[in-house]
């Protein structure tokens, strides 16, 4: 038997060949839409796909399926209650395949869809305990599939979740438990919540370990199942559609058409969107105005599936040779109204700088002083399990696949800082704003995780009633300042290196915000601590860590600015007079 598993990181899906080798008869599992690959395996070992089976109409990816029976003249096989636009040579429960000494198994597995069938392999019919078994999307490595896709269809998820219960403990869990767990999944698909990042399991081990098919009542496991679904990304409703109709087939080897910037432009104004795939630092530096940026690296297709239509022309940016990449995996997901690429893209911008643009990318310490300004706009664009632990101060909370959706509730004047774990969701999401009209909007770099990981304060999400939890930072002027640091207070200034060189007030400590935390060991708990920043901001941030961390801190309002518009002596190393940089 020939047994090939195919897993694309970037969609989290995986596929698989099967075949026979005495007989060279095959087929393909799940395909991805671009199929060279399996076709290339095949005749590696002298195989003929002759069916592709489906093991439900996929949401999160455009299949393979016409692309396979056009190049093969392959039967295409769903589970017989696909209801779908093309010719099929439906599968009912318990019908046996043969390949020819492998026999494939079919088992009706409702649950994350209706037409749901799982696929038990044997290298030889009767053989117990099965090679494995193709779970689909009913049984992941670590969890089960969501049962709430098919609910703006009118399909309601504790249905689906009752089936799918039904079918775990009658179909699934039945079998032995050294059948091998072969899932169309893996961890990072919105398919499921908590998937594992294994990619190949046990029927022993799922009943072990995975938490939805642990011991309890078919009302325990529906409510179980049917709560903390990861959101839905926008384009899954479009894929379930196109999976259900004919539809055109994808040329996975010719790149797009090559266009100049004066034809790229053109096609823009006639309402194309202009696909920066660069990285996010490349795109910050130089960019054509208007464009939108989701970098190739990671999950490219789905990001861009959250905040773009399929409907719409696409024109890419792409790193020299990336040009094809970049077209089929956006193919991969549908998307198909790829009408070009810009040339030389490097030399396009250096020509013509004027339809050039930059991006304004802010450091946790710049967000720090600009959290000053009341007109200050901070959205996090991370997703609902990811904010449970936390938010920035007064954040307000638009995952990105909400985002576009979300635009005329958002303020286009205000100053607008988008942040989400790393940096990499915020770059898109900015340049989105950007696309949209926002006419100060920055991402923050290092994200929430680079904020927390300098100890700085962040908030609980909203309450249900939206309010803001209140903040209470002890604040004093420069003149009450400087009195307690004549009376011993230890006055902390918290700016970089080069802001402290320029000038500093007499007898302070320098500790940069971002060390500050790490370094907590060496300010006194004895001693009440005045924070100092150039004007507030990132001492404000910091004097609230420190309360939290046990230290009694109070702030400088207005900062070292303030202190000198006061009259205040501020000094350089060697005592001479300095300036606030």
């Amino acid at each position: 038997m020939i047994f090939t598993q195919y897993y694309l990181d970037c969609l989290s899906h995986a596929s698989y060949l099967v075949g026979d080798e005495t007989s060279g008869r095959a087929a393909v599992i799940d395909p991805q839409r671009d199929v060279s690959g399996y076709l290339r395996d095949a005749q590696e070992h002298g195989l003929t796909i002759e069916r592709v089976i489906e093991t439900h109409v996929h949401a999160d990816f455009l299949s393979g399926h016409l692309e396979l029976a056009a190049r093969t003249g392959a039967v295409i096989s769903y589970g017989a209650a696909a209801d779908l636009g093309f010719a099929i040579d439906p599968l009912t429960d318990d019908q046996h395949l043969s390949l020819g000494e492998v026999d494939l198994e079919v088992r009706a597995t409702p649950g994350h869809t209706p037409e749901s069938i799982s696929v038990v392999v044997r290298a030889h019919a009767g053989d117990e305990p099965p090679y494995g078994v193709l779970t689909g999307d009913t049984l992941f490595i670590g969890a089960v599939g969501r049962p709430d896709l098919l609910a703006s269809a009118g399909v309601a998820p504790d249905t689906l979740a009752r089936q799918l219960y039904r079918s775990l403990h009658t179909r699934l869990l039945t079998l032995p438990d050294a059948t091998r767990v072969f899932p169309a999944h893996g961890a990072g698909s919105a398919c499921g919540k908590n998937l594992s990042t294994e990619t190949q399991s046990t029927i022993g081990e799922q009943r072990r370990t995975n938490y939805a098919v642990q011991p309890m009542s078919e009302d325990e496991f529906v409510a179980l199942i049917t709560e903390g679904q990861p959101l839905q990304p926008q384009y899954f409703s479009f894929d379930a559609r196109q999976n259900r109709e004919a539809h055109e087939l994808l040329d996975d080897q010719t790149p797009p058409e090559a266009l100049d910037l004066d034809e790229v432009v053109a096609v823009q104004c006639d309402d194309a969107v202009v696909l920066d795939t660069r990285e996010p630092i490349d795109f910050a530096a130089g960019h054509l105005r208007g464009s939108v940026n989701v970098g190739l690296q990671g999950r490219f297709a789905e990001f861009t599936g959250d905040v773009l239509g399929p409907d719409r022309p696409i024109v890419l940016v792409t790193d020299p040779g990336r040009e094809l990449e970049a077209k089929v995996r956006l193919a991969r997901i549908g998307f198909d109204r790829v009408v070009g690429v810009l040339a030389e893209p490097l030399h396009a911008f250096l020509d013509c700088p004027d339809v050039v643009e930059r991006s304004s990318r802010v450091t946790m310490e710049q967000l720090a002083e600009l959290r000053g300004d009341p007109e200050l706009q901070v959205i996090d664009v991370r997703n609902p399990g990811e904010t449970e632990a936390g938010i920035l101060p007064d954040a307000l909370e638009v995952p990105l696949p909400n985002l576009v959706g979300a635009l005329d509730r958002l303020d286009r004047h205000r100053p607008t800082v988008v942040y989400c774990a790393s940096g990499y969701r915020s770059s898109i999401a900015a340049s989105v704003l950007g696309a949209a009209g926002f006419a100060d909007v920055s991402d923050l770099l290092g994200g929430f995780e680079g904020w927390r990981a300098a100890g700085l304060p962040a908030d609980r999400p909203l309450d249900h009633d939206g309010a803001m939890p209140e903040r209470n930072v002890p604040t004093v002027d420069p003149a009450e300042g400087q009195a307690l640091a004549e009376r011993g207070a230890f006055l902390l200034d918290v700016r970089e290196p080069d802001e402290w060189v320029a000038g500093h007030a007499p007898g302070s400590t320098h500790l940069p915000m971002k060390e500050v935390q790490a370094r907590q060991a060496e300010l006194p708990k004895d001693r009440r601590i005045v924070t100092v920043c150039r004007s507030g901001g990132r001492s404000a941030a910091v004097t609230e860590a420190l309360n939290a961390w046990g230290f009694e801190a109070v702030n400088l309002a207005g900062g070292l600015a303030a202190w000198e518009e006061a009259g205040l002596p501020v000094v350089t190393d060697d005592g001479a007079p300095g300036t606030v940089a």
